[in-house]
């Protein structure tokens, strides 16, 4: 998620002292993202769905940091690798699936069909957007490009949870919608960049 050289730089003084303890306690990575999985996805189901919305982000973020320090763990130890690769990226999907799943549960609670529809579109598109990613590697290729990844996606969307706790109007419609249509977009560039790797490939 933190790509950028000095963005890990400025993350390890928050995620590295936590990273240090846990260590010494002798917790595994895996424990510490399967604890942040359940967190925040159990702080999404809960409370969005109530109109808690301050809350809920407020505690999916605190959640989300285990997605970064679960990872520095690993490098600490030396057990950085596929599964836990494969475990984290798999679980994404899950905390994904909640905050999206309880924003339309909401939408549709509040009869507010703007909401359902674009919280489906940006629940759908975000799950095709990393299996894409996936299947490219798969077949040889590779599927890192795209306007909307997962840290866009969630950063928008958690802006638009958080000032609509706020009480500002209309803005969780505008938000779902353009992290939908993002999506869409983001798929599209990935078809088109994993197409120009295989061309001429005698494999389809």
């Amino acid at each position: 998620m933190l790509n950028n050289p000095a963005a890990r730089k400025v993350a390890a003084v928050v995620i590295d002292p936590p990273a240090k303890v846990l260590v010494k306690l002798k917790v595994s990575p895996d424990a510490v993202t399967l604890f942040g999985t359940f967190g925040a996805s159990a702080s999404a189901v809960i409370l969005i769905p109530r109109g808690e919305f301050v809350w809920a982000i407020v505690l999916i973020t605190v959640f989300a940091l285990s997605d970064l320090i679960d990872g520095t763990m690993a490098r600490m130890t030396g057990t950085s690798g596929a599964w836990g690769n494969f475990l984290d990226a798999t679980l994404d999907r899950v905390t994904d699936g909640a905050v999206f799943g309880a924003l339309v549960w909401w939408g549709a609670a509040e009869q507010n069909y703007w909401i359902v529809g674009g919280g489906l579109l940006a629940l759908v598109t975000g799950q095709i957007t990393s299996y894409a990613k996936a299947r490219a590697e798969a077949v040889g290729a590779t599927a890192n490009v795209g306007i909307a990844e997962r840290a866009e996606r969630l950063i928008l969307a958690g802006i638009g949870i958080l000032l609509t706790g706020f009480g500002v109007p209309y803005v969780l419609s505008v938000v779902l919608w353009i992290v939908g249509l993002a999506g869409v977009i983001t798929i599209i560039q990935r078809m088109v960049e994993v197409r120009r790797q295989l061309r001429g490939s005698a494999q389809r």
